[in-house]
């Protein structure tokens, strides 16, 4: 577990000297919309595990690729994340007024400069992708196309108006999976087809990571309704029993709570399985972040 830790926060490390480095290669006047800006970084640099930037780089590698063709990819993916969380923060959405153990964006700065502040992460995320120069022009493009496939109206942006439709409504068990296929794993899929991309894996390796990443994305989320049932606030740095509040369906308010934890170690052992194809040590890395996952109390 401490060998996970440890390997998260180097790759995090990385993907936000790469985040930084990005955000801060234009050098624009911005005298009268700095709080832009800072509402930005406030975000971006809150903390985090950066699961999404992890997977990007270790199914690169896996295929043979490197650091450094991956981290301009889970720099994008990361920043696509972080607008999620600011819009998913805001009153008309989830409404929650903590993230990561501090104030909200929109409770930071105001609402308009929040919406705005995820919508420049949305625009900088291609902007990244784009300037990769350790890919070939071909790779970004493929890498740009899959990251608005996932992150648009069939993938995060669906989940999400799925989930915020369903409050207080009565769904299947199959509705609440699908919503969480497309709200969550559908970006963390990405993140590692994103990898395989950029060390232009075969077909064969980016099915198998794509599958590996849509069970841990699946298993993701189901974690997570287990944790606001049954964590706490401080633990998890964000205000819990809000999904049985707000009416949500979720897998603990449709199929309970055990049926929940069995379903997430179900998923677990099938992407471990498929992580241990990969081979070498980043497929061992991959093995350790499923169980890490699942384990997680945070």
């Amino acid at each position: 577990m401490h060998d996970i830790i440890a390997e998260l926060s180097k790759t995090a490390l990385l993907t936000e000297e790469e985040m930084r480095r990005i955000l801060n290669r234009r050098k624009a006047d911005r005298s009268g919309y700095e709080r832009l800006k800072e509402a930005i970084e406030y975000s971006v640099f809150a903390g985090g595990k950066r699961i999404r930037p992890y997977l990007c780089i270790e199914t690169c590698r896996a295929a043979g690729g490197t650091v450094e063709q991956a981290l301009p990819y889970a720099a994008a993916i990361e920043f696509m994340h972080t607008a999620s969380l600011i819009h998913d923060d805001l009153p008309a959405m989830d409404n929650d007024d903590f993230r990561r153990g501090k104030p909200s964006n929109h409770k930071q700065f105001g609402e308009y400069t929040a919406i705005l502040a995820g919508d420049a992460l949305m625009i900088e995320s291609s902007g990244a992708i784009a300037g990769n120069t350790h890919c070939t022009p071909e790779q970004n493009t493929r890498a740009v196309s899959l990251l608005a496939d996932s992150a648009g109206t069939d993938g995060m942006c669906g989940g999400q108006e799925l989930d915020l439709y369903c409050e207080k409504r009565t769904v299947s068990v199959e509705m609440v999976e699908k919503t969480h296929l497309l709200k969550t794993a559908a970006m963390i899929r990405a993140a590692a087809i994103l990898g395989c991309i950029a060390a232009g894996a075969t077909e064969e390796q980016t099915e198998n990571a794509g599958k590996m990443a849509e069970e841990i994305g699946l298993a993701f989320q189901i974690i997570d309704d287990v944790l606001d049932a049954t964590g706490k606030g401080e633990t998890l740095g964000k205000t819990t029993g809000k999904d049985a509040a707000a009416g949500k369906n979720t897998y603990v308010t449709r199929a309970g709570l055990t049926s929940a934890k069995l379903t997430a170690e179900a998923l677990t052992e099938s992407a471990i399985g498929r992580a241990k194809r990969r081979g070498g040590e980043s497929g061992k890395r991959l093995v350790a972040l499923c169980e890490f996952l699942l384990r997680r109390e945070y």
